[in-house]
């Protein structure tokens, strides 16, 4: 399968020395750059006030407002100390003697429906012996969004005491500052304007408008004209109410960078677009420098302006007469920034900088599999792209905290980034909970001023993932504090005559998007998991009042979901009355909430591998599920064919819906299941004690050959290293202190495995031997040889007479998902040889199977057209059986392209001439059967089906009479 041309650094973050210019700064200005505040963080929630500070604000507040605040400050001394409390409604910048301390500081209202956030950074290396100047900017988004409430009122906080050796100063907000509207920023609604769900307007920005405002932030500006500030009360005053301290990191931020074809760029406008290219979709505040007479109206947005179907942000300047620069400060997201410059203009400069949430990419996957690779790759790129204020569902129609989304992307972010990023989950945990409703309630997006739906099963799964937060941090006290509101959402919830769970519509009946939802088995399977952890939480806390109702309503389900769900006429979980077909996503949430025993494995295996509606939110527990199964190779055939479409795509994230454009965002952040389970299945590496007090290492490599990870935990990098090659498994891991280890090295069915460690032999004829200090074997099963150690550091195992990987999901089929090679094949999207051995036995859009390309005869005895399949060794068969192409007919009806003429042929080696063993001729049409071919006993490496004459075409190639060869499967049998 084709992949990108340039996939630069999908998951490179930017450089941490933090570069910054100034927003809107002169050419020699520009060149100082300077180092942000460094953020003081606490867990504490309450943002004491120990001083006079006074909200403040400009004479007038409005919608998108910009306003600019400065003062000065006299020290004795340089100071040894400056922490600052900073509120802002909505947006704030601050500038200390001419430079940046703080890009984009403040977030989103609110911690509640009450409340506000306030920041604490320290000012100190900002500051200097004797006169001080500040300058903020502050940014009032003035509207609701389903990630803001707007409290009705611009204005700004700081409370701050600078210690110097000589004496403690006050620097706080009050009547002794200066602050007016920004005369440059304007609250222009004309074109098009943010859908209501972003509470961001457009920047719009007239220089022409604004004679003298280009050094406002410095130091030398004359600020005398302007007026004090307004007084809006003390600390605690509505509408802003308490401060609650900023529980993430402030946002990293680059400096100016140039774009991609920087080199490229044009020197003047033409009134065209100039498309400056990014390294990767990032969210980044364009830049300009430009040379223009007055007047010159530029217009700056990215190719994402329109993602999802509706417009996000954008940003529009107005030149004043000579050399100017500017930066838009409201962040965008995007593979390329837009400019629409006028002619008369000189372009001197075009840059942007990055900006976003403060972590790094700790974790990593790699393995032998490219398309993996790129997928591991783009997921984690798409993950960070929505994380900033909150978690979000994406960059750019909503930026909104749907808890659906949220689930995934914690579980994604553990294998992703460093522990900084677990703040956005307990601040998430923290919005969720606080802003539960009185009915009882819980609901998202939150924060939101626009929204108050409650989606019901979406808020049984963010109950779940509590337990989860839990396991990957040990933080007992986010998740105790969140059981009442647990307690008081669950107690709306009932079982009916059956003993299963009551639907409960919500305010929005959500399930996935798609058709074919059996909500009743999404219903009890996203109970089941809410009451685990509800059991958990309370044992937790203290409160075991409700233990025994919670044991009682899940021994309920557990009893009566197979009497009642399961179907036995299909093999599968539907419920009484479903008619839609079978769901994959209901019968994989059975098995990991646990209601699907390994008696149902099989059949909800096949499920799996013929059943696709799930969208890429709820295909993330398809594959966890079949991970839970143990069927990797299943796994990975099914992210071949569902994901093939965005992994050859030339972007760099992935995307709401299956297909591009439409109604679904590039860049959505639920799609990142393929990241989670090659990681914590593939690889192996999950905790299997709150903080990782305990945890195992036991990867499910399937048809890989190689796979390195290295997993960030909250006691340290875990890394894992496998090569499997012929009969021989090495692994190496990377053990963390003050954590007990089970490491299986996998033995793939292997009769006999002998297990060296440093040249010891620690297991061999099913017993353990030698021991090595540190560790323990605990002897194998069909999988693994199992060994413990509560020892930091690095283990090598090797062990030899191990088997190929023999997926139970297989189902007895020898030619599941092995390579398959043809000298006639088309290769695109829709299909592809590799096709033919995937498990899926039906065709359907994104995996129609295998086809050849045209021919205009049915006759191609002159030249035969074949397909091989490499089983990886000599076995012994008797069946082959075709699945014909089902997606469509011929113009009569019949099934399209299944051979007429044709012969198996088998070998046993590479060098070896190949057999016949059977030929057929005349093959009668399957009308959209599988047809199951005999062929005795033989044993053979090779199979391969090497056809003569064709069969008819289908009706969309009727006319031009073009033949091929179509398969949707091909399976090798010995019963």
């Amino acid at each position: 399968m084709p992949l990108p041309e340039q996939l630069p650094d999908l998951t490179r973050p930017f450089s941490r020395r933090w570069l910054l210019a100034t927003p809107v700064a002169t050419a020699a200005a520009r060149s100082t750059l300077g180092t942000p505040a460094q953020a003081v963080q606490s867990r504490t929630e309450d943002a004491a006030v120990a001083s006079g500070a006074r909200w403040m604000g400009a004479a007038s507040s409005s919608a998108n407002q910009w306003s600019s605040y400065r003062r000065s400050l006299s020290l004795p001394a340089a100071p040894t100390s400056a922490r600052a409390r900073i509120a802002a409604d909505t947006k704030y910048w601050l500038w200390i003697n001419g430079e940046l301390a703080v890009f984009e500081g403040g977030l989103k209202r609110g911690p509640n429906g009450e409340d506000t956030y306030c920041d604490e950074v320290e000012l100190a290396p900002y500051l200097r012996q004797g006169n001080n100047t500040l300058a903020l900017l502050v940014w009032y988004f003035g509207k609701e969004g389903f990630s803001h409430q707007d409290s009705g009122r611009a204005g700004l906080f700081l409370d701050c005491v600078v210690a110097t050796p000589k004496g403690r100063v006050p620097l706080i907000s009050g009547t002794e500052w200066k602050a007016r509207t920004h005369a440059g920023y304007r609250a222009d609604t004309s074109g098009s304007q943010p859908n209501y769900r972003l509470p961001e307007s457009n920047v719009y920005y007239d220089a022409s408008g604004a004679p003298g405002w280009e050094n406002w932030t410095r130091p030398e500006f004359d600020d005398d004209s302007w007026p004090a500030a307004v007084d809006l009360g003390p600390a605690g005053t509505a509408p802003w109410n308490s401060l609650v301290r900023r529980p993430i990191p402030q946002f990293r931020h680059s400096g100016l960078r140039a774009y991609v074809n920087q080199a490229d760029l044009p020197a003047a406008g033409t009134g065209t677009t100039v498309a400056a290219r990014l390294s990767s979709n990032l969210q980044v505040t364009p830049y300009l420098q430009v040379n223009a007479p007055a007047g010159a109206v530029i217009g700056i947005q990215t190719d994402h302006y329109r993602d999802g179907g509706e417009y996000n942000v954008r940003s529009t300047y107005v030149t004043r007469s000579g050399v100017q620069e500017f930066e838009s400060l409201g962040w965008m997201s995007g593979t390329e920034v837009r400019y629409t410059i006028p002619a008369g203009v000189r372009i001197l400069d075009l840059k942007y900088r990055e900006s976003g949430y403060e972590t790094d990419f700790t974790g990593s996957f790699s393995s032998n599999d490219a398309f993996l690779n790129t997928l591991w790759a783009k997921a984690a790129r798409t993950m960070y792209l929505n994380m900033r204020d909150t978690y979000f569902d994406c960059p750019t129609r909503e930026r909104a905290q749907w808890w659906g989304d949220v689930v995934n992307q914690m579980k994604e972010g553990f294998y992703t980034f460093d522990s900084r990023s677990h703040e956005l989950g307990r601040k998430a945990i923290r919005e969720l909970t606080g802003w539960q409703k009185p009915t009882g309630e819980l609901y998202s997006p939150v924060p939101a001023g626009n929204w108050d739906q409650e989606l019901s099963v979406q808020m049984l799964a963010s109950v779940w993932s509590f337990a989860t937060f839990y396991f990957y941090t040990g933080d007992e006290k986010t998740v105790t504090a969140a059981y009442p509101h647990v307690k008081t959402y669950l107690k709306l919830w009932s079982l009916d005559k059956d003993g299963l769970v009551v639907h409960r519509p919500g305010g929005w009946d959500w399930e996935d998007w798609g058709t074919n939802i059996d909500s009743r088995l999404l219903d009890n399977a996203w109970y089941y998991l809410a009451l685990d952890t509800a059991i958990t939480l309370a044992r937790l806390s203290g409160d075991l009042t409700d233990i025994a109702t919670w044991q009682a309503q899940r021994s309920s389900i557990q009893r009566n979901f197979d009497r009642v769900l399961w179907d036995t006429d299909s093999g599968a979980y539907r419920s009484p009355g479903y008619t839609g077909d079978t769901d994959d996503r209901g019968n994989a949430l059975a098995v990991v909430a646990g209601l699907a025993g390994p008696a149902r494995y099989e059949a909800i295996s096949a499920v799996l591998r013929s059943h696709y509606n799930a969208s890429p939110y709820m295909e993330f527990y398809v594959l966890e599920a079949l991970y839970l199964m143990r069927r990797p190779r299943t796994a990975h055939s099914r992210m071949r064919i569902r994901y093939t479409q965005q992994v050859a795509d030339s972007g760099y994230t992935l995307w709401e819906l299956w297909t591009k454009g439409g109604g679904g965002t590039d860049n959505h952040a639920w799609n990142g299941g393929p990241l989670y389970v090659l990681s914590a299945y593939g690889a192996g590496v999950r905790p299997t004690a709150p903080g990782y007090r305990t945890y195992e290492v036991l990867p499910q490599p399937g048809d890989l050959t190689s796979v390195s990870v290295k997993v960030p935990t909250v006691r340290g990098d875990i890394s894992v290293d496998l090569r499997h090659d012929e009969d021989r498994v090495q692994m190496s891991v990377s053990t963390v202190p003050g954590a007990k280890a089970t490491i299986g090295v996998p033995v793939f069915g292997g009769v006999d495995p002998v297990v060296t460690v440093g040249g010891r032999t620690v297991f061999s004829a099913g017993e353990a031997r030698v021991t090595v200090p540190g560790l323990r074997c605990r002897g194998r099963d069909d999988d693994y040889v199992y060994f413990e150690t509560a020892r930091a550091g690095r283990w090598t195992f090797t062990c030899q007479g191990v088997g190929r990987d023999a997926d139970q999901a297989a189902g007895g089929n020898l030619a599941f998902e092995r390579p398959v090679t043809s000298n006639d094949s088309l290769e695109n999207s829709e299909w592809s040889a590799f096709r033919l051995t995937n498990g899926s036995v039906t065709s359907m859009p994104g995996d129609r199977g295998y086809t050849s390309n045209e021919h205009l005869s049915a006759d191609v005895s002159s030249s035969p057209v074949w397909v091989e399949v490499d089983l990886g060794e000599e076995k012994e068969f008797s069946e082959v059986v075709l699945y014909p192409r089902t997606d469509t007919t011929t113009a009569d009806n019949l099934t399209p392209g299944f051979p007429v003429d044709f012969a198996l042929r088998t070998r046993a080696s590479d060098g070896s001439a190949a057999s016949a063993a059977l030929k057929v001729t005349d093959e009668t049409n399957p009308a959209g059967q599988k047809r199951t071919y005999d062929l005795g006993r033989v044993r053979a490496r090779y199979l391969r089906l090497e056809v003569t004459r064709l069969g008819p075409p289908a009706r969309d190639e009727a006319a031009g009479n073009y033949y091929r060869l179509q398969l949707a499967e091909l399976e090798v049998r010995n019963p």
